[in-house]
């Protein structure tokens, strides 16, 4: 939960630091500016915040790396929901807004999450996860959407280490495999969830797991 906290706070932070500029550019994610992640920033913000007080009975179904579902297809931009956050985010017309929405939504889902029992059983997508492997989870989250906003960005802060080290050790039991000592956390992630592709040498030296990225993560 640490980790949550931490990834969190760096993403929201690198967001503060935007120029209006830098909204128009465009994102790491297929289809959307930097204003239209930071929008979708938000609404995960609201998903936490909804998660965390929807307590859930019985057995979990799902922990903090059995959360990700598999796409069989990247995103091309084009899916409604995708669409809807497009235009919520030209809705907002200021940066400012954008900005004044994420602290405010952003700063309630941390202390959210700073409170929680980890211990205590929640339900999200018609799933039961303690709270502590659903904070886990979106550790991977945060840290995907943090290189997804400053992938475009010089001189923009990239997510913390240990975000990364942590995001891919998950990435790597998603894949049931890991990535080659060479590949750096960053690299790992970025080629893993399809992000960039793989040079030449880089596929070779992925050999088998080649075959199983990218890993599009819903």
């Amino acid at each position: 939960m640490d980790l949550f906290s931490r990834s969190w706070t760096a993403l929201r932070a690198a967001v503060a630091e935007l120029s209006d500029e830098d909204f128009a550019r465009p994102s790491g994610c297929t289809g959307w500016l930097v204003r239209d992640l930071v929008c979708h920033l938000v609404i995960d913000a609201q998903d936490v915040l909804i998660t965390l007080v929807t307590p859930a009975e019985g057995e979990p179904t799902r922990d903090a790396v059995t959360y990700w579902d598999i796409a069989e297809t990247p995103p091309t931009g084009d899916d409604p929901l995708d669409a809807l956050t497009v235009r919520l985010a030209a809705a907002y017309g200021e940066p400012w807004l954008l900005k004044f929405h994420l602290d405010d939504v952003g700063s309630a889902a941390g202390r959210a999450a700073e409170l929680a029992d980890p211990g205590l059983r929640v339900g999200t997508r018609d799933q039961v996860l303690t709270t502590g492997d659903y904070l886990s989870a979106y550790v991977l989250e945060w840290t995907l959407h943090h290189l997804d906003l400053v992938a475009h960005l010089q001189d923009a802060a990239e997510p913390p280490v240990e975000g990364l080290a942590r995001s891919r050790e998950m990435l790597e039991q998603i894949a049931g495999s890991a990535f080659p000592a060479s590949f750096s956390d960053k690299d790992a992630l970025l080629v893993g969830t399809g992000r960039r592709a793989p040079t030449d040498a880089e596929t070779t030296e992925l050999g088998e797991l080649a075959a199983k990225l990218p890993l599009v993560l819903g």
